[in-house]
């Protein structure tokens, strides 16, 4: 069966869906990675959605275990399929975690990776991702966030623009969100922001680490 195209939220039950920015933004986030991530370690990867994602950056750094997750059963089971397909052994067996939650399934981690979960979930959710974070993390270990926000001293991108104006179209607690909103939630939760880089598709990411 051909994965098909798919969003947080959309009610596709093939075992196997497939976002399509995946293959397109891959290679250029595990390049960032491989400056950010730590030498050994687990990887937690919050929203995991598809898990294409999580298989090809776990066979891009075979010496990382890596511990999807995702609050959506048919996300769970995506990632699940993806990870049997791949046979890599440092895929851990996804796991289900709302990142709002107040307690999450894992006690420790030693870096967390959240990619396009931001601006698709409550602002709830991203709250409660650097709450888990200054939970699981170590001092100085990182939390590393991708996708599209809005950055007060750079120009916001029409295509942007755009896509913010169709997702809270489809939720109005979704939408792109301001950075320094951002780094203000995440600071007060005990993650200093590092460092930002741009990536393709006007997209950037985030490091903090924990205080």
């Amino acid at each position: 069966m051909t994965p098909q195209p798919w969003m947080p939220g959309d009610g596709n039950p093939a075992d196997k869906r497939h976002a399509p920015a995946t293959l397109r933004n891959r290679d250029a986030i595990a390049a960032v990675l491989a400056d950010w991530l730590p030498a050994v370690g687990t990887v937690l990867e919050v929203a995991s959605g598809s898990g294409e994602h999580a298989v090809h950056f776990a066979a891009a750094f075979p010496h990382l275990e890596w511990r999807p997750s995702d609050p959506d059963p048919a996300g769970l089971t995506s990632i699940a399929a993806y990870r049997a397909e791949s046979g890599l052994a440092n895929v851990a067996a996804p796991i289900a975690l709302d990142a709002a939650a107040i307690v999450w399934p894992i006690d420790r981690a030693d870096a967390l990776l959240c990619i396009n979960m931001v601006h698709i979930s409550p602002w709830a959710a991203s709250l409660g991702l650097f709450a888990g974070a200054a939970r699981l993390l170590a001092r100085d270990a990182p939390l590393i966030l991708y996708g599209p926000y809005i950055e007060p001293d750079v120009p916001t991108a029409e295509s942007n623009i755009a896509f913010d104006a169709n997702l809270r179209a489809r939720d109005p607690a979704w939408g792109l969100r301001d950075t320094d909103r951002v780094k203000a939630a995440a600071d007060a939760a005990g993650l200093a922001f590092a460092e930002r880089r741009a990536m393709p598709a006007n997209n950037i990411m985030l490091l903090f680490r924990r205080t």
